[in-house]
């Protein structure tokens, strides 16, 4: 299967602070691909330096074969993303928020009928958007990342906010993104059972370095050699990152 992102040895320091420390992703065309890590691992910093959003101190990527930041626009034309808790205005309908976006990214208005529908708040596209939900604003934010269909979705937390059956809903919807109209997607969750049902390959981040990528089966057969719990994501993905902590906390006393 081809590589539709790679990062090479991406890298991004604020003053005496490294964020994200020579991250090398490959994330395949067509794969649903589980970004994981605990707040502050690097997570959101490096999806908004795919997304041109900040740029990196060192390395580089290539997205669909353009290489970045050559190819910065062709690149985000490619891309729809949600990235933290969008923001809307509040004063304007659901349908008239998607509108905007829509007519930014020069998309034809079924575009804004098609990803409301997507996840499901047709009904609820002229209520005026202070008067959504949390749940349904996350919803909305979904909706914007999916208009016009983008071969590629970052998704940072999509499910943050929303009840167990929203969750269920967006999570089938997510997983049948890849074949409905061949995307690709990154995303990133807290949810580590929801990846866990989710997901074709796994990337872990501890304090800005990976630690892991590889598929889920790759992951249990190496937490497995390292005698580690395989029985779900959540005692792997802690299994390594205690692991890892312990080992910087001992080289620091060095």
């Amino acid at each position: 299967m081809d590589t539709m992102i790679t990062t090479e040895q991406l890298t991004k320091k604020y003053k005496n602070f490294t964020s994200v420390n020579s991250v090398s992703l490959h994330i395949r065309k067509g794969s649903i691909y589980g970004f994981l890590g605990p707040n502050g691992a690097g997570k959101s910093t490096t999806m908004k330096m795919l997304l041109g959003l900040t740029a990196p101190t060192k390395g580089s990527f290539i997205i669909d074969g353009k290489h970045f930041p050559n190819d910065r626009m062709a690149v985000l034309r490619e891309i729809g993303s949600f990235i933290e808790s969008p923001s809307f205005y509040a004063n304007l309908t659901g349908r008239e928020n998607l509108d905007i976006i829509r007519r930014i990214l020069k998309l034809p208005e079924s575009s804004v009928e098609d990803a409301l529908e997507l996840v499901g708040l047709t009904e609820f596209g002229g209520r005026l958007a202070k008067n959504y939900s949390l749940g349904m604003k996350q919803r909305l934010g979904l909706a914007g990342a999916l208009l016009g269909r983008p071969p590629i979705l970052i998704l940072d937390e999509p499910t943050n906010g929303l009840d167990p059956s929203g969750i269920h809903e967006i999570r089938n919807l997510i997983k049948s993104l890849p074949e409905l109209y061949d995307c690709t997607v990154l995303i990133s969750s807290h949810m580590l059972s929801e990846i866990e049902l989710m997901a074709d390959d796994i990337g872990i981040l501890n304090h800005g370095r990976l630690l892991f990528e590889g598929s889920l089966d790759e992951l249990r057969q190496s937490a497995l050699q390292a005698g580690f719990s395989s029985d779900n994501l959540e005692e792997m993905f802690l299994s390594l990152i205690e692991k890892d902590n312990a080992a910087r906390k001992q080289r620091a006393q060095l």
